[in-house]
């Protein structure tokens, strides 16, 4: 039986406090009522409320609780771009809006699995830009009346990132595991995370099922029956299912496994960080598009709209593009992805989720309950 890796539930949302100036507003509204049957000190108390708001204009912050000095955007990202969002873009987004407004933009960053960061932003977590590992899941935040605009009209279709489905391999590639054929061998040890929890996990399964289906893993193009077979047997050998993309190739650094299924990024960040496995690009894998999209009803609620636009359309500069190839992702701006061309390797059969048939077959047919993945894992944990 695949047994799911326990993880801490804490998910990583950040909350913070209401400004000083919404707080210390509260305050004076109830001394207001308090003492307004109080004709004796009605002057005092209008003089102290004037003392306080010169105060807040000083400091730059109205009574409303916004600043003029500062703005609060959160951000609820999936897992695997976390260094190129925490080390090179926000910072470098920082340093733009305060040239460009005189404001200084404080940022709230959660991380975690693409699927459960989704369902976190529509059970309450109050996220003003969304960036996740796939297209359904913005579409569940849309459908929950959250994202209320066409974020796909946006450059790229709404894709700020790209990157390819790998295989993680020991230094020296000691199994001799050169494509997806082999990860159907018995007595191999494989990762993978949780589709349930994890965009990656999707992508993963998606990338294996899709190259069977093209004739690229051992079995005939076309025929779905066999493409069924090898995806139960990579599934066999497959012992944990962690949260998230991140979770499941730290297992992996730690000795966990002979190969791991993967994003491309995720591979070139650890060897930056010092490990040293590998990674092998199958002939045949499927394109990673990643979106981002601002949430409307929080940024409304908040009233960062414009800093939350902003910080969307930063994400298709050619400086945020260059950040995102930096930590291993492939860019979406042509002019940078001729740039750093020669750091990614070439795919001999590269294709999109539009094979499959878009992300509402695919999650009929390959997550639903009838689905080839759920019907895969229902066999296998019945002949265990």
């Amino acid at each position: 039986m695949i047994k799911k890796a326990i993880t801490p539930t804490r998910n990583s949302l950040v909350t913070g406090k209401l400004p000083a100036c919404r707080e210390l507003g509260r305050h004076t509204n109830g001394l207001s009522a308090k003492t307004s049957t109080n004709r004796q000190h009605v002057g005092l108390v209008f003089a102290a409320m004037a003392l306080l708001f010169a105060s807040f204009v000083l400091q730059g912050c109205d009574p409303s609780g916004k600043s003029g000095n500062k703005v609060v955007l959160t951000l609820g990202g999936y897992t695997t771009p976390r260094e190129a969002y925490g080390k090179a873009i926000i910072p470098a987004f920082q340093k733009y809006w305060k040239e460009k407004t005189g404001q200084d933009v404080e940022f709230q960053e959660s991380y975690q699995g693409s699927g459960a960061q989704s369902r976190a932003i529509v059970g309450g977590f109050e996220a003003d830009v969304a960036a996740l590992s796939l297209e359904g899941d913005i579409d569940k935040i849309t459908e929950a009346g959250l994202i209320t605009h066409d974020w796909k009209s946006n450059k790229s279709a709404g894709m700020v990132s790209t990157s390819i489905v790998v295989i993680a391999v020991r230094q020296g590639n000691p199994k001799g595991i050169h494509d997806w054929a082999d990860l159907a061998r018995p007595g191999l040890n494989v990762l993978t995370p949780d589709p349930k929890t994890s965009g990656g996990a999707q992508w993963n399964i998606n990338a294996i099922y899709g190259a069977a289906l093209r004739g690229f893993a051992g079995v005939a193009k076309d025929d779905k029956p066999a493409a069924h077979e090898y995806l139960k047997s990579v599934f066999r050998n497959v012992s944990i299912m962690d949260r998230g993309a991140r979770e499941s190739i730290t297992n992996y650094e730690k000795g966990v496994g002979d190969a791991a299924i993967t994003y491309e990024n995720e591979v070139v960040v650890a060897k930056q960080a010092g490990q040293t496995y590998e990674y092998v690009v199958p002939r045949s894998t499927i394109l990673i598009e990643n979106p981002a999209a601002l949430v409307d009803k929080y940024v409304d609620k908040h009233g960062v709209r414009e800093v939350a636009e902003a910080f969307i359309d930063f994400l298709w500069s050619e400086e945020a593009q260059r950040a995102y190839a930096r930590y291993g992702l492939r860019p979406v701006d042509q002019t940078v992805a001729q740039e750093v061309k020669a750091q990614f390797p070439p795919v001999d059969d590269l294709w999109k989720i539009d094979y499959l048939g878009g992300w509402k077959r695919v999650g009929e047919e390959i997550y639903g309950p009838q689905g080839v993945y759920t019907l895969v894992i229902e066999e296998l944990q019945k002949s265990r």
